[in-house]
This record gives structure tokens, C-alpha cells and sequence, in this order.
């Protein structure tokens, strides 16, 4: 198949050439067309070159932000994969949302990660407008997240045909299945996401979501009861009794004494 047309996007030199190497020696599902050392190079090569890809710096050196690239196109017709020095930079937002991130210094089994996930993604997207027009609005709910420091009020789960957004309000509970996670709904119905439980646990809301075993997390607006039973259970609206380990119980009814959970 057609390899991925790459444009790289950073006004460090050096970690433009870098990532560029990277790509041709790691990855050769990637061609890499061009780069660009801010905003204004950046739009004439998406015009001119039409990348299926930008590998985009979120905050370059200059003071340009990514975004800003970003916001001066009405037209996106490629994939976004942000490069970040700030490892804490708006790590929710990006585990929300179905775009990739990588940090610097780059980890090439992270590149290979991130490669892997817009091959899927390009095979969701042909023929299917939909899900591209659901990634644009990934994308565009990543922006507004990170402009305005809000919380996910979507997030985006993974699956091998591409990727669903949900409502965090209707997830119930949460369970770890091996390094993936199964997330149980207020309709009944259940998915299996490619990210690890704790990826949730930093990503969902505190004041609704707490981690109550290794293996479990809850919603506590769908809390019903409490049972004392060795170390204890927290039965959920949809029947299921959920395991609250030793360590993890003084957390879990300082939370329910806190009022939340109360108006269920």
C-alpha cells in the first residue's frame, strides 16, 4: 500500500532533521515530503505538498503555538500526530481525543506506535467520511481543550476499525483487561478500548470517577450501596458488585462522605 506523505513542523533544526531520520529508519510506511520552521512555511507546503500527515511541534521555541497552524485551515485533509517536549502539557486533553502525541526526547517504539495508529486510522477514513469528519472534530475538541484549560467534556475510545466518542456521563464503571480496559454504559451495553486503566484514571474527572481496585473504577453518580464484605463492594445501578480493595477504601468512602454519588 501507498505510504503516508509526512510534512514535519518544528523551528528546531536539529529536531526536524532528527525526526526525519527517525521516520526513514524506523518507519517505512512514512515518506516524508517536506518541513517547516513556523506557521506561514508550514501553510505553503500543506498547500503545496498535501501531506496525508503533519508530525506538528505543540509549542515551538519561537512562541508559535501548533495550534496556530491548525486554526488558520478551514480545510484539514491530513492526520495530526503533536511532538511535545511538555510531558505534562495537556496529557488529558490528547488521551481523550483521537489524536496521537509523542514526546522529546523521541522513543521509537512511541514513533512506531504512533505510525501503527494513523495506518488505522487511514483505513477508517477510506471510503468513510464520517470518521474522518469525527477525527476533524477530535482534533478541533483537542484545541478548545487546550486553549481553555477545560475537561474533557467527550472522550474517544479505540477499537481496530478506528474510534467512537462517548459522553464520560455515561460511562458506569471501568474494568482493566490485561493493558486494555472495558468500559460498561448507562444503555447496558459495553467497549473494549486499547488504553490502559490508568490512562482513565488521568483522564476522567475525579469529583465523579474514582479507582476503588486495581482493576476497577467507577462512576459514584451510579453508586447504589455499600457493602462490608473483606474489604468491601460498591454495587452499581446496573447490579454489578464491584470489588473496593483495603487500600483503596478510605479513599473511596471519604469520597461518598464528601456528598458525591448522593443524588443517585
Amino acid at each position: 500500500m501507498q505510504r503516508l506523505r509526512a510534512l514535519i513542523v518544528d523551528d528546531e533544526f536539529h529536531a526536524r532533521e532528527n525526526l526525519a531520520m527517525m521516520l526513514a529508519d524506523f518507519c517505512p510506511d512514512i515518506e516524508v515530503v517536506g518541513s517547516a520552521a513556523g506557521v506561514e512555511e508550514a501553510l505553503a507546503c500543506i498547500r503545496q505538498l498535501k501531506p496525508d500527515v503533519v508530525f506538528l511541534d505543540i509549542r515551538m521555541p519561537s512562541g508559535s503555538e501548533g495550534f496556530d497552524l491548525l486554526d488558520s485551515l478551514e480545510d484539514k485533509n491530513f492526520m495530526v500526530v503533536f511532538v511535545t517536549a511538555f510531558k505534562d502539557y495537556a496529557i488529558q486533553a490528547f488521551n481523550a481525543n483521537a489524536i496521537h502525541y509523542i514526546l522529546k526526547p523521541i522513543d521509537i517504539e512511541d514513533l512506531q506506535s504512533a505510525v501503527a495508529r494513523l495506518l488505522t486510522y487511514r483505513d477508517a477514513f477510506a471510503g468513510n467520511r464520517e470518521n474522518f469528519d469525527n477525527y476533524l472534530r477530535s482534533l478541533q475538541s483537542l484545541t478548545d481543550m487546550v486553549r481553555n484549560h477545560r475537561r474533557p467534556q467527550r472522550i474517544t475510545l479505540f477499537h481496530a476499525r478506528g474510534f467512537r466518542i462517548v459522553d464520560p456521563r455515561t460511562i458506569v464503571r471501568l474494568e482493566a483487561e490485561n493493558n486494555c480496559t472495558m468500559l460498561y454504559f448507562t444503555d447496558g451495553t459495553r467497549y473494549l478500548d486499547t488504553k490502559t486503566l490508568k490512562v482513565f484514571e488521568d483522564t476522567l474527572d475525579p469529583d465523579n470517577f474514582i479507582r476503588v481496585h486495581k482493576s476497577h473504577m467507577i462512576n459514584l453518580d451510579y453508586l447504589r450501596e455499600y457493602l462490608s464484605n473483606e474489604g468491601g463492594e460498591a454495587v452499581m445501578q446496573d447490579g454489578y458488585h464491584v470489588p473496593v480493595s483495603r487500600n483503596k477504601l478510605s479513599e473511596f468512602l471519604s469520597a461518598v462522605k464528601r456528598g458525591r454519588g448522593e443524588n443517585n
